[in-house]
């Protein structure tokens, strides 16, 4: 409970439950009226696209999710409320997307979408009326003496690395209960309720972009611009692409080349170049980078040491060791193995064994 509403006894527990239209945002509703039988529960939908962008957008994409999300509150005798957060989330996600991808960089939308919009923006216009927010993010929060942030028990649905970038106060009034719960299980209880949802299929796209392609939104924003694809190695042209923004270092897939496997090495954003490695070459990748502007979500001072670090969304933990740079506080990761996909950018997430310590944006590899 919010320590603002500790001191009054006779009100009932408020609590906001943010839905998609999704299984699992419908799982995390039915999961908190059990739960909370006695308490004042409302669901809450947000909505973030401008009317101008529907036009690449298709079809409105809110309308059959709150179609969804109607049918569900519905059958749970939950009411539901609709948030714009329209302008938020293009100042705070769209533009530094954007920004981070015409500098050749690899943005984490989905990160942002959390810390700035989900449990920001929002935050911003409910938190005092809330005690608790409820999500169906796949992790798991503890809040005894100090909050902690674990992996859910699902390692490929996890989701603590698109929350990483969260703040602990931000974090203390939150619960995930799909944390405890395998995917199949989730799924199996939406079946279970009948939920009107119980089939629709998970979205493939970015935070709320539902079944809008990464790509499609890319090119919405930042158009096509044809350039060369070159062997670094002999600076043979081997082909085109439409952007350098469409690509992320160590991308393997979709770059339409013969005689590979090959995999983007780097980007030549002035003259609209990607260069690409042969992955039989020889070269190994990189061990070595930093984590700038870390958010430390640990209660201790993040010390030096050995811990494991996700690169992106995904089970993978790699062993690393962590120096701290006590001139600009930044972290200097050292990674057991060398990898590919070190995509400055994107955030690196450190781990000791499933409580997850917080997140910085990679730095160009060392």
């Amino acid at each position: 409970m919010h320590p603002k509403h500790q001191t009054d006894k006779t009100r009932l527990m408020k609590i906001g439950v943010l839905i998609s239209g999704g299984v699992d945002s419908s799982v995390a509703l039915y999961k908190t009226v059990q739960k909370y039988p006695n308490a004042d529960i409302t669901a809450y939908y947000l909505k973030i696209w401008l009317e101008d962008e529907l036009s690449y957008l298709g079809n409105c994409p809110w309308e059959e999710d709150l179609e969804f999300a109607n049918s569900v509150c519905e059958q749970f005798h939950v009411p539901l409320k609709v948030v714009s957060l329209q302008k938020d989330y293009h100042e705070k996600v769209v533009h530094y997307t954007t920004e981070q991808l015409k500098k050749g960089r690899t943005p984490s939308p989905d990160v942002l979408c959390n810390r700035f919009i989900k449990f920001g923006a929002f935050f911003d216009k409910i938190e005092d009326s809330l005690d608790l927010i409820v999500s169906g993010h796949y992790a798991t929060i503890k809040k005894e003496g100090s909050v902690k942030l674990f992996q859910g028990i699902d390692s490929v649905k996890d989701q603590s690395y698109f929350l990483a970038q969260m703040t602990k106060s931000q974090l203390e009034m939150c619960e995930f209960p799909l944390g405890v719960h395998p995917k199949h299980e989730v799924r199996a209880i939406a079946e279970e309720l009948k939920l009107s949802n119980m089939k629709r299929p998970d979205s493939q796209g970015i935070c709320f972009l539902g079944n809008i392609k990464y790509n499609e939104f890319v090119k919405h924003h930042l158009g096509t611009k044809t350039g060369n694809i070159v062997n670094l190695k002999s600076k043979k042209i081997l082909g085109t692409h439409k952007g350098f923004w469409f690509h992320t270092i160590g991308q393997r897939k979709g770059l339409g080349l013969g005689g590979g496997p090959w995999m983007v090495h780097s980007k030549d954003t002035i003259n609209n170049i990607i260069y690409v490695n042969h992955v039989n070459s020889g070269f190994a990748g990189y061990h070595q980078f930093q984590l700038l502007e870390f958010n430390q979500i640990h209660h201790q001072e993040l010390a030096t040491g050995e811990y494991e670090i996700k690169l992106r969304h995904g089970p993978q933990k790699l062993p690393c060791t962590v120096v701290k740079n006590p001139e600009n506080d930044y972290l200097a990761i050292t990674l057991q193995d060398h990898q590919w996909g070190v995509a400055p950018g994107q955030f690196g997430v450190l781990y000791k064994e499933n409580q997850c310590l917080g997140s910085g944006v990679i730095d160009k590899p060392l």
